[in-house]
């Protein structure tokens, strides 16, 4: 099996099935903000376009890389799906114009061709976000790897079984926004900076030694920031309290701890791995490994000369007017408050959101919204208690609300364009929230909420009491669901089911709870009955 690397996340596996692209990242992400990491603008991407197969972890913009996707790779490639409970990645692929899809299970092998096989892991709790996150293996004839790239490992003893690994290939370096944005005095910031930088490589060297494969690749990470007002977060000394270190630091921090077998992976290294898990690696040149290493201050400025056209284009394609955002966000995000019984009472107070207008790249006036978890509801800030508050730039506001975007979290927060304070500890549910501003979205987060604290867990449905979940998308049937002539539909998808036996009627693989009533006086809710044809 031989490994391209392709740049941060992004490897090109070539197997006795064909080639199998994952996750290309070219152009740059996040409102302009992220770059890859070496830059791997130069790399000879010709084997790239035609790969027959095509892997994109998840949907941040450093691993689906939309502009790259819709204008070089041909669209007759085969797209291997994760088994995610919502169907953003695959509508995102046909909509740039991907139309042959293999739908995988999660944790069940899938074969290509031959003696090639993949399996791909699904995470999918609202803290990896509604759209999830993956890691896939590969098994080639005996030789296999795990690429991990952003994803946690879960315990699971079928990755076990699928064989012993020859490479594996993670990320230890943060996608993250905190402390740097947060109104933290600069020590407290360097403190939390530096705990932060040893644990993300003290968790990936627990992958390193949970997994046990013969050679290890740190890869997918750092990013690094070119624009002027950013340049100040990319760690340029080995600044221990930089939460971004390179592949150097790492390498250097695994040989401390007696980890021998983990190699250099930059843009253009070539891996090949055998059966035996022996490695044959081809590295770049020596002249250009020093250059990134010894001189990352000069190979940045140089990096940001060539990109400056694009950093400009992005600037240049923010929105400039003013539309009446608090009526927008009322309309679209109210409804979503309403049924997020999980949500607001895990936030159980108030965000406050300051919309600051931009001029000559300094904040100026804006406006202040509050998002109200207590009353649900989004108002004008009349000086109420907020724990939480966010200075946002009015331009990316406005793109946000303008293309209804249901992920702040990982669009806006990534870039570090923007401010925070908050009163007390994290808050995972502020994050999720921000990562969840669509009905099918917060649907799944409502029902993955309610399935832990099992409260609410039937509803009647005529003569039947039903589990209130739905089994595909863990939507909440007392609202999206409506039974007639024996069949139980779920608006939100319109799956079927059969209430006698359970059964689903869209799908082979998914089952109801479904049992005859046998008292009259139980108090689940019921479902809406539609009158029989």
């Amino acid at each position: 099996m031989r490994i391209t690397s392709v740049g941060h996340a992004g490897l090109l596996v070539e197997t006795g099935a064909g080639r199998i692209l994952c996750d290309p990242w070219f152009n740059p992400a996040f409102f302009g903000s992220w770059f890859p990491f070496p830059d791997n603008e130069a790399l000879d991407s010709a084997q790239l376009h035609t790969a027959e197969y095509l892997y994109v972890s998840h949907l941040h913009h450093d691993h689906f890389d939309a502009e790259w996707l819709r204008t070089r790779m041909s669209k007759d490639t085969v797209v291997l799906l994760p088994d995610y409970p919502v169907r953003d990645l695959r509508t995102a692929m046909e909509d740039l114009g991907f139309r042959h899809f293999v739908q995988t299970r999660d944790l069940e092998p899938t074969r290509l061709d031959g003696s090639v096989q993949v399996m791909i892991n699904a995470l999918t709790s609202p803290t990896d976000g509604p759209i999830g996150d993956s890691a896939i293996l590969i098994d080639d004839n005996g030789t296999r790897i795990l690429n991990q790239n952003d994803a946690r490992p879960v315990e699971d003893s079928r990755i076990a079984a699928f064989g012993p690994l020859a490479g594996h290939f993670l990320q230890y370096s943060g996608a993250l926004w905190y402390p740097m944005v947060y109104d933290f005095p600069a020590r407290m910031k360097q403190t939390i900076g530096r705990r932060k930088r040893r644990n993300g490589m003290i968790r990936a060297l627990n992958y390193i030694e949970q997994y046990r494969a013969e050679h290890v690749f740190p890869f997918a990470g750092p990013p690094c920031f070119l624009d002027e007002d950013l340049f100040h977060l990319n760690d340029l000394d080995r600044d221990e309290s930089n939460i971004f270190p390179d592949q150097w630091v790492f390498l250097d921090f695994l040989r401390e701890r007696g980890v021998s077998n983990a190699h250099l992976l930059l843009p253009g290294t070539v891996a090949e791995l055998g059966p035996d898990r022996g490695l044959e690696l081809r590295q770049v040149d020596d002249r250009t490994i020093a250059r990134i290493r010894d001189d990352r201050r000069g190979y940045l400025l140089d990096y940001r000369e060539r990109r400056a056209g694009q950093i400009r284009a992005e600037r240049e394609s923010w929105p400039t007017g003013r539309t009446d955002l608090l009526h927008s966000l009322q309309e679209w995000v109210e409804p979503l408050l309403r049924h997020a019984d999980h949500t607001c009472t895990g936030i159980n107070g108030r965000i406050l959101v300051d919309v600051v207008d931009v001029v000559d790249d300094e904040p100026g006036a804006g406006e202040q919204i509050v998002f109200d978890f207590l009353d649900r509801r989004v108002a004008r800030w009349a000086g109420e208690e907020c724990r939480y508050r966010f200075e946002l730039p009015r331009p990316l506001v406005e793109r946000l609300v303008a293309e209804r975007c249901p992920d702040w979290a990982n669009e806006l927060f990534l870039s570090c364009r923007f401010k925070a304070a908050r009163k007390g500890p994290f808050n995972e549910f502020v994050t999720t929230f921000f990562a969840s501003l669509s009905t099918e979205r917060m649907s799944y987060v409502e029902g993955y909420y309610a399935e832990l604290s099992q409260t609410e867990d039937r509803a009647r449905a005529g003569d039947y009491v039903v589990q209130r979940l739905c089994p595909h998308l863990k939507a909440d049937l007392v609202r999206f669901g409506s039974h007639r002539d024996g069949i139980l539909t779920c608006r939100l998808h319109d799956w079927e089911f059969d209430l006698a036996t359970g059964r689903c009627l869209t799908s082979d693989d998914r089952k109801i709870i479904s049992e005859a009533r046998v008292a009259e006086g139980d108090d689940a809710p019921d479902l809406a009955r539609i009158p029989a044809a």
